[in-house]
Formats: structure tokens, sequence, C-alpha cells
């Protein structure tokens, strides 16, 4: 299936990009990771990798040409690939743009003053888009504080996006002047993050300019740490301090610490106003949470006695509320209907402990679901489907999203040409997908384009679920866990090992037969597991 590439944003002020050279041609196969193209911003020429394989099928911007940001870069597909609807697509999508941008540049006839202009040498940072479908981030700490210096290239911050945890370098160098979105608060694309500039500006100046150019106000800081005069004598770190403290006497209080230690702290459940952090400016660490020791005092006492009530507020992540926000659009506009089945999984069981006594080989249950709903799936393309207001899209490749639980709610790495793969390669690509989601590792790009998706509780003792379409997809398979249960065999009643599954489908381009015969197919995969191999 073609992918469109756009011109992306390599700095926090780019407009537009220039191509300066191209490292592929038309029709040259692109692997994932290859350079594309090098692309001259406003601060660097920079190389511009593809995230996504297939032949280049169209270049949108020849070199030494420049283009705004997100315009059509290139489209990489199958080789032969039609792509004329694509292109007719973004034709009509940038004549659309262009009407609307000639009028919204109409002159004002109302306009008497000049705006105010931002004072040479000071620059506003704006929350960056650190992901393709990030709309806000939230600012998980500030490794800088106000009167710091920060030099081009150091961490400013770790923004929360609605998919990682990521740190976010400064481009500049200068004085940390203002810090306008704070730690746990969050803000939309391009609001204004922080002002870096030379000692001394009048920073109420720079936000009124920032504002009259249409950029995002946000809220004046708690503290007078900002407008201090150069003579002040408390070094920024201690303000930072002295702000925590102050904050931490009350139920809002906001407290310093890495998403790694938020994340240690609520497995050992650890309540971080009771830890000293040793990190700069008073953060909490991993080393901290691995060394804490309750006081005695908080051992001896309840945190809650019997009878109080009591309740905790917890601001949403952006991840929640990325799955509220999608799911609640697949439930209400996608027809869901269900399909459960129940396998005899004695085979599989058999399978899997032979295939494992192999040397060097391990692969489980879920892989061999994997592969057989890979394969299933090629049979039966209309469930590998996705539906559009105007066609429906059958995918002829197979891109299996596997549903991993983090702390925060839920992701789902792709596992690309799953029916290519052998069960050890999708087991080993699973087990790292896993561990990375965990730990918030995950690119963007790994998180992107499947076709179907599995979610499985099995592991959990769950018997049987329904699970939520995750769209574009027209489908999604809920595994249980496999029990064994007194069944009957040939006119007895004998004792053997089952696992249900339901296949939750849109009705609009799944009709219950289709997905009936999807199951028959994956029934006998699964029930017959030696051709999953031959």
């Amino acid at each position: 299936m073609a992918i469109i590439v756009n011109m992306p944003r390599l700095s926090d002020t780019m407009e537009e990009g220039t191509v300066s050279s191209w490292l592929k041609k038309l029709g040259d196969k692109v692997e994932e990771g290859d350079i594309l193209a090098e692309i001259e911003t406003d601060k660097a020429t920079m190389e511009f990798e593809s995230f996504n394989e297939g032949f280049l099928l169209y270049i949108g911007i020849a070199e030494g040409e420049s283009a705004a940001v997100d315009s059509l870069l290139a489209i990489i597909g199958d080789e032969g690939e039609d792509i004329s609807g694509l292109l007719n697509e973004e034709s009509a999508k940038a004549a659309t743009e262009e009407t609307l941008e000639a009028e919204e540049t109409q002159p004002e006839e109302s306009a008497e003053q000049p705006a105010a202009t931002i004072p040479e040498g000071v620059e506003v940072v704006k929350m960056p888009r650190l992901s393709d479908t990030m709309e806000e981030g939230t600012v998980a700490s500030w490794l800088k504080g106000v009167g710091d210096t920060v030099e081009e290239g150091e961490i400013l911050a770790e923004i929360e996006t609605d998919k990682a945890t990521m740190e976010f370098e400064s481009f500049y160098a200068g004085e940390l002047l203002h810090i306008g979105v704070q730690v746990g608060e969050s803000a939309a694309v391009d609001s204004l993050l922080a002002i870096i500039g030379p000692s001394g500006t009048d920073v109420a100046a720079v936000l009124a300019a920032a504002s009259s150019a249409d950029t995002p106000k946000t809220e004046e800081p708690k503290t007078t740490t900002t407008d201090a005069p150069p003579t002040t004598t408390t070094k920024p770190s201690e303000a930072v301090e002295k702000a925590v403290v102050q904050t931490s006497a009350n139920s809002n209080q906001r407290i310093m610490a890495s998403p790694l230690a938020k994340k240690m702290a609520a497995e050992k459940g650890i309540d971080l106003s009771q830890v000293q952090g040793s990190g700069e400016h008073g953060r909490i660490v991993k080393r901290d949470i691995e060394q804490f020791v309750p006081s005695a005092a908080t051992s001896a006492a309840p945190f809650v006695t019997k009878g109080q009530e009591s309740s905790e507020d917890i601001p949403n992540s952006q991840m929640r509320k990325v799955i509220a926000k999608r799911l609640a659009e697949s439930k209400f506009s996608a027809p869901h209907y269900y399909l459960s089945v129940e396998f005899d999984m004695d085979a599989a069981i058999a399978f899997r402990k032979q295939y494992n006594e192999l040397p060097d080989t391990k692969i489980s249950f879920n892989d061999i679901v994997v592969k057989a709903t890979a394969l299933a799936l090629k049979q039966h393309p209309q469930v590998n489907s996705r539906w559009y207001d105007d066609r429906m899209q059958l995918n002829h490749h197979v891109h299996i999203g596997v549903a991993v639980a983090v702390p925060d709610g839920l992701v789902v790495p792709v596992v690309r040409f799953a029916d290519e793969m052998a069960l050890p390669q999708i087991g080993t690509q699973v087990k790292d997908y896993a561990v990375r989601a965990r730990d918030k590792k995950l690119a963007p790009d790994e998180m992107e384009g499947s076709t179907f998706t599995i979610s499985n509780l099995g592991m959990f003792g769950i018997d049987e679920f329904t699970s939520i379409i995750n769209q574009p997809n027209s489908a999604i398979l809920s595994v249980g866990a496999i029990v064994q249960k007194p069944v009957v065999k040939d006119g007895e009643i004998v004792v053997r090992s089952t696992m249900k599954l339901t296949l939750a489908c849109d009705h609009r381009t799944v009709d219950g037969a289709t997905g009936a015969q999807f199951l028959q197919t994956l029934r006998e995969y699964i029930e017959q597991p030696l051709r999953l191999v031959i």
C-alpha cells in the first residue's frame, strides 16, 4: 500500500525545507532506515531517513526546490502500484489549503497599530510535535530552571507525547528566561513552551510580542523567579527547589521526578512526596527510588485510617487521552458485531512442546496465534481491510498489531509481513516490542500501519472477552486462556485443552459469513499446527 511522505519539521522553527539532494531516485528500492534525501532547514542541512519500506514511486519536490512543512515530499509503495488516486487527493487538498490561506491573508482595514516585535537574540521555544499523531504534550520534567544557562544541544525538558516520553533538546544558546508550561501541565503543539535569550531581557515585553504574533497564551508562572532582578542572590536551582517545597504541602503538589522513577515508585507503592531527590534541581531519579527507606513514622501509621474516605485525582496522561478519544471514535462510528469460537488446543500444545525442544528455540502460544492469523488473513483479504467513505481498501500485505499493556494504558506495535516470518522471528520481535513498550522506547513508526490487531489476555487467566476495533482496521481478535475442560469426543466425555477466541468485526467491511469463514480457516491452522511450517 502506497504511503505518503511529507516534508518533515526537522527543527522547532522550521516552516519550510529545501531538498539539497535525493539519495534515492524514482523506482529505487527503499529500506526502512535508508537515507531518502538531504534537507536544508533554517538551521542546518540534515539527512532524512525513511520510516517505510517499498519502492520510491513519486518525488514531489525536486532538488533545489523548497516547500512548506507537511507538503508532499514523496510516495513509497509496492513496485508498479497505481498512485494516481493519491496524487489527485493531494492536489485537491493543496488547492483547498491555498484558497483558505488566501482568504486568511486578506488585509484587514481595521488594523491600525503595528504588531510588537520580539527583540533580536531572544528565541520563543514552542511545544514541538514529537510524533505524527501528537496534538498536545505534557512536560514530564524540566532539566533546566529559570535563570540557568542553556547551551545548544542541551536537554531542556522531558515531554510526554501520546506515545512516549522523549527528551527535547534546545536549538539555542542563552539563559532560560521563562517557562510557559510547568511540570505536569499539558499544552497544544506550537504553544509557548519557554523563552531563551540574553540575561536581563524584558520577559513581559517578549510575552506580549509572542501573544500578538498569535502564539498561544500560557499562564503566568506562580513563582517570581522569572522577574527577579539580575542582582538576586538566589540561585536558579534553589528557586526551583523552593517552589517544589512550597507546593508539596497542598493537594495539588508538583513533584519533580523522572518518568522511570515515577514508574518504579508506582510499582513499589512509594509515595514520591516522602522521597528526597538527588538529581539536578532536587529531581527524583532511579537511584533515589532504589535506595528509599520509609521513615519510622511513615511505616508506623497507615496512610488511610479505618472508616476514613480517601481519593486521589490523577491527571490523564497524553496516552490515556488519545486512547479514550480513538476508542470512543471506533466504538461509536464502526458498527461492531462479535463472533466467538472455541478451538481444541491439544495439537498446538504438543506442537509447541516439540518445537521448543529444538536448540536455541522458544515460541509461545501467542506466536502460534499471530502466525496462524496472518496466514488466514492472506486467504480472507476482506477481514484485512480498511473502510473509507467512498471505497473499501483490501490489503494484500499483513501487518499484525499486537496489543501490549503499559502502565499508562495500551500501545499496539506492529509485526510487519507476519505471514512471511518464521515462528521464532515473530516471538523475538514481539518480546522486543513488549520490553521497549513498557520502557516507552518504541519509535512512532513501529506503532503505525497495522492491518489487523490481536489482543491476548490469556496470560492473565481471562477465558473470554471482546475488544474494540483498532481503527482503521476492520477487525480485532481477542484471545483467551487455554483451559482444560470435559468435552464430548466421539460420543465419550474426555478432558481436552480448549481456547476461546472472539472476533470483533466492522459490519461495513466484514459481513457475518465472511468473518465466520475467516475463523474456519484460522481453526484449521491452529488445530493442525504443522500447516504453519510447511
